[in-house]
């Protein structure tokens, strides 16, 4: 049988931890393509690093899209959704992992996949309860709120932040920044907030889901709380990640959600909604 090949759009924390576990872990069932980020210096010190020859690293995207029969796009929410979009047109699988920026456009995303014969996968990342929230969508669901709580930290450089005139330095108790609609919430903290894009996505959609936000001096871990009510019972749930080593903003689960939807589009069993 012959291997998936695999192209990864951007090379930071993510993407850099994905390759190398494609690499590692996956060799048997898939092949990492190519490799490519708009810094082509990052995507060569990569491909080095992984296979001691820059050649992996694509020139440019299109050269990565058409070596490659899945797509994992871990660049940004400013460009997830023209990657997603010129990998389907061109009828590759995509996995997306800047979910803030599909989130609207789900029934596009959703049209053009199906025209293309093509599939889409968005992990669940840094959130649990996904599952729980799917099933409960089959039936009625009547409120879906997001709390997420994270150091001040974690803010910086947050646009919305500034033009608030808060001063994160100054942050010495809990403070909601944000609560409002999760289209909001995913326009105003784009690298802060992709779990709410996520949850929407599963739900209720962006308009219907809540989001607080909250800076916590007292807190060192990416704290995310979700309530579900529905015809089907009330959900809680609390994830508490340990941040990604190379990324503060990114929490360590959403890589290991991306590993595990890998195993499961490579592998012969499926485990969960």
């Amino acid at each position: 049988m012959d291997k998936l090949k695999i192209g990864i759009v951007g090379c930071g924390a993510i993407g850099s931890s994905l390759a190398r576990v494609i690499v590692k872990d996956f060799s048997r069932q898939a092949r990492l393509s190519a490799l490519f980020d708009i810094d082509k210096e990052k995507a060569r010190r990569l491909s080095q690093k992984l296979f001691r020859t820059p050649a992996v690293a694509a020139d440019n995207l299109k050269q990565l899209l058409r070596g490659s029969g899945l797509i994992i796009e871990a660049a940004s929410a400013k460009v997830s959704w023209d990657i997603a979009k010129r990998a389907l047109t061109m009828g590759r699988d995509v996995m997306i992992m800047s979910v803030g920026g599909v989130a609207i456009r789900l029934a596009q995303l959703t049209a053009l996949a199906e025209n293309k014969r093509a599939k889409v996968y968005i992990p669940s990342g840094a959130l649990c309860g996904i599952d729980g929230l799917k099933a409960a969508n089959m039936g009625r669901i009547r409120k879906v709120t997001l709390t997420t709580v994270k150091n001040p930290a974690s803010f910086k450089g947050v646009k919305y932040i500034e033009a608030k005139g808060i001063n994160l330095s100054k942050v010495k108790k809990d403070t909601v920044l944000f609560f409002g609609k999760a289209a909001e919430a995913v326009k105003y903290f784009p690298q802060n907030i992709n779990v709410a894009a996520v949850l929407s996505l599963a739900g209720v959609g962006v308009n219907k889901t809540r989001v607080r936000i909250i800076a916590s001096p007292k807190v060192t871990r990416n704290i995310h709380e979700v309530r579900v009510e529905s015809i089907a019972g009330n959900i809680t749930t609390r994830t508490e990640n340990i941040l990604h080593p190379d990324n503060p903003k990114t929490s360590y689960l959403a890589v290991l959600s991306a590993v595990a939807m890998l195993k499961q589009i490579l592998g012969p069993v499926k485990i969960g909604t």
